[in-house]
């Protein structure tokens, strides 16, 4: 991540913090328009997306991939695990319990939308899901993969997988590979991508949202909140520092603190640098932050806008932010859960 990318986000959120809008109501159909009309040069609606053209075949088994511990040293766990469809992607812990029995050093991330994401894992690493899907299964406190070259062997002797990795890749004489295999499963993810309130609110129905949801539409827009959050992720996109104006342990209790991209780079500037989070289905995706320190959204509204924006938002302006905040809720498809 080069210096100037980490401070450029910053200098938004500064310029962003010259007033503390608060809308107090969206009553016309006048002002409604025109909310519709700025949100629409924000967000981007899920209907946007161009018709899947990955073959049955190959979301089949990446499918059969996502949901199978024996991608895992010793059988236990699956992605599925952490990243459970049942909920939204998640497994609502602070940090998840690996195929070694220890847990994870940072909070997982949905699922569900992450091939939306300009980057991967919390520090940026990996550039896509396809990428992201083979990192955790090398972790050795993850899913314990010795190599790539050992899960290959393990499937190799499953009879199940020499079919469908042949049907997946026809035209490839020895299919069952690592690179296959990752990009099977992100195939499969690509697939997570399910319609919300919101986005038929972006589709032109403004009916869709009723007017608490609007005015903290309006709220979440004024404040400054669409610096890191906009687009058709609702973030995913930037790096960050987490603690603009205080530090963010201080706030949300951490019992560890996180140097985040630091960690990675070791440069100085990446200090507490992390991936803007995607906003879809947070009110489902607790507990937040990349520590998961904090088990409820209106806190995390709270502390966010104070930490990050300078911001003491009242209990009104933070009530009707979260009300939006829900409209971003969306179920997959039953097809997709195991």
């Amino acid at each position: 991540m080069k210096k100037i990318l980490a401070v450029l986000p910053v200098l938004a959120i500064v310029v962003s913090c010259n007033s503390n809008s608060k809308v107090e109501d969206v009553p016309t159909e006048e002002v409604t328009s025109e909310l519709f009309k700025k949100a629409s040069s924000v967000f981007v609606s899920i209907s946007s997306l161009p018709e899947s053209t990955i073959s049955r075949e190959m979301i089949v088994l990446g499918k059969k991939l996502y949901f199978d511990n024996q991608l895992s040293k010793n059988n236990t766990i699956s992605c599925s695990s952490c990243h459970d469809l049942n909920k939204y992607g998640v497994d609502n812990l602070p940090t998840s319990l690996g195929d070694t029995k220890l847990n994870g050093n940072r909070n997982s991330p949905s699922t569900i939308y992450a091939f939306l994401h300009g980057m991967q894992f919390w520090d940026g690493r990996a550039k896509d899901v396809e990428e992201q899907a083979g990192g955790p299964l090398l972790n050795p406190i993850e899913h314990g993969i010795p190599s790539e070259a050992y899960l290959i062997q393990k499937l190799s002797k499953i009879h199940e997988y020499a079919k469908l990795f042949k049907a997946a890749f026809p035209t490839e004489k020895n299919p069952i590979t690592f690179k296959n295999l990752t990009s099977a499963i992100a195939s499969f993810e690509r697939q997570l991508s399910p319609t919300s309130k919101f986005d038929e609110y972006l589709d032109g129905n403004e009916s869709a949202l009723n007017e608490k949801e609007k005015t903290g539409l309006a709220n979440f827009m004024d404040n400054g909140c669409i610096t890191c959050h906009s687009g058709i992720a609702i973030g995913g996109q930037m790096m960050q520092k987490f603690g603009v104006y205080s530090n963010y342990w201080e706030a949300t209790k951490s019992k560890k603190i996180d140097n985040g991209l630091f960690d990675r780079t070791k440069i100085e500037t990446d200090k507490y640098l992390f991936k803007t989070p995607s906003l879809r289905n947070v009110e489902k995706t607790y507990p937040y932050f990349h520590d998961g320190s904090i088990q409820s959204l209106k806190e995390t509204i709270k502390i966010m806008a104070k930490i990050q924006l300078n911001k003491d938002l009242d209990q009104e302006q933070i009530s009707s932010i979260e009300a939006f905040l829900k409209t971003l809720t969306a179920d997959v498809s039953l097809e997709y859960k195991k």
